[in-house]
């Protein structure tokens, strides 16, 4: 039986408030509303987008000293995880659902690298607005079409 590719929504649609990127799932506005008619191959060609900007931007935040260890952590919090993706994506998923569940990194398999903040809860902020803003520059650049042909 095949296994059918996961939407990556979160709940926090903001594409029905006019944005070009959802806020929450960081999708485009046409991925989030043609979802359910994509193939299995073009969901995951919009989830392998995702995970290369996520693990871009958690690699310039944290370092991964304990994979096995971030993994059961995961696992003990019930925090959905997708095992198949880069584990910078897990760390992404951790700062996502439980931010305030982490008092000391290091019992979570990783180190806070960047100079920006060592606290997880603006961290986590900053890393949001990251993700949305290389989501928005990617659509204004590729598929913002009308505002290419006007620049």
């Amino acid at each position: 039986m095949n296994k059918s590719v996961k939407t990556p929504c979160i709940g926090v649609c903001s594409t029905g408030l006019g944005d070009d990127v959802c806020r929450g799932c960081k999708r485009f506005q046409h991925e989030v509303l043609q979802w359910n008619s994509y193939s299995d191959s073009e969901k995951s060609s919009v989830l392998n987008r995702l995970e290369i900007l996520k693990t871009q931007i958690m690699e310039s935040k944290v370092f991964i000293s304990d994979e096995t260890l971030l993994k059961k952590q995961l696992e003990t919090l019930k925090i959905i995880f997708n095992p198949d993706t880069n584990s910078y994506c897990w760390v992404f998923d951790l700062f996502r659902f439980a931010s305030q569940s982490i008092a000391d990194p290091s019992e979570f398999g990783f180190q806070i690298v960047t100079k920006e903040t060592n606290n997880i809860l603006i961290l986590k902020k900053i890393i949001e607005e990251e993700l949305f803003e290389l989501s928005e520059a990617h659509y204004q650049r590729y598929f913002n079409l009308e505002d290419n042909f006007n620049a």
